[in-house]
């Protein structure tokens, strides 16, 4: 039968999703456990490839196996086996045999957190960008609003996407990118910082893409581009234009829409 996984998992320590020669992938952990309970090999197929260092809360991948397992068996089995491993099958279930997490999703979401504060972060540090900022000093998240309305719908992301991109074409369609920003006066005078949240979604992304829009984003905030010279960087079609990508830590993959 043809499982479906969500899965959870701390990007940290692991050198991306796709399966490696050496081992040390997200994919490589999941085959092991899989190996372990089933006695067999298999590599689950996942909806994307997130990059080395990158989080998910919400990714997905296919397996099939024979046998009589229960999904919950499939769950509890892979969880004891992927121990001591920061990843964790959510939930499990039966699905028709023509159901692909990678192409038969239309569409996926990400997270891009930023903390911007004078203050080293602690209890947040391994999921989101430190961008050190003065005391009361925050980012113009109505500017990186602005910037990022240049950015939606169809376009070619030469200038957003890696060169070890696989993809076919540059061509993406971007549905949504939105600037969440939470503070207040009170919590700046006390150095807490401000709380910035980058949210995309996509039927598909190219490699380093979400990265490399949050950096720009980025630099727009603190008054180092404008929204313009976002636009300019994207109609170059040229990856030398793009601004500085963003660490791999604050990215979360967090979920993925399939058709009901």
């Amino acid at each position: 039968m043809r499982y479906r996984l969500l899965i959870e998992y701390d990007g940290a320590g692991f050198c991306g999703w796709q399966s490696q020669r050496d081992g040390g992938a997200v994919q490589d952990a999941l085959a092991d456990a899989i190996e372990k309970f089933y006695g067999t090999r298999l590599i689950p197929q996942g909806a994307g490839r997130t990059d080395s260092g990158v989080h998910a809360r919400g990714q997905v991948a296919h397996l099939d196996i024979e046998g009589d397992y229960t999904p919950q068996k499939i769950c509890d089995a892979m969880n004891h086996h992927l121990r001591p491993h920061r990843i964790a099958i959510l939930s499990a279930q039966v699905v028709p045999d023509d159901f692909d997490a990678r192409f038969s999703a239309c569409a996926r979401h990400y997270l891009y957190y930023i903390v911007a504060r004078r203050a080293p972060l602690t209890l947040d540090a391994p999921q989101a960008w430190h961008i050190p900022r003065p005391l009361n000093g925050t980012l113009d998240t109505n500017a990186m609003t602005e910037a990022a309305q240049t950015l939606l719908g169809n376009h070619d992301f030469t200038t957003f996407r890696s060169a070890h991109c696989q993809a076919k074409s540059p061509l993406k369609t971007l549905d949504k990118l939105e600037v969440h920003s939470k503070f207040d006066e009170a919590a700046l005078d006390e150095g807490e910082g401000q709380i910035i949240k980058i949210t995309a979604t996509a039927r598909s992304f190219l490699h380093n893409q979400m990265r490399s829009m949050a950096g720009a984003l980025k630099l727009v905030g603190e008054g180092k581009w404008t929204p313009r010279d976002v636009k300019a960087s994207l109609e170059a079609c040229d990856r030398a234009a793009c601004a500085p990508v963003a660490p791999a830590h604050g990215l979360t993959l967090m979920q993925v829409d399939y058709e009901k």
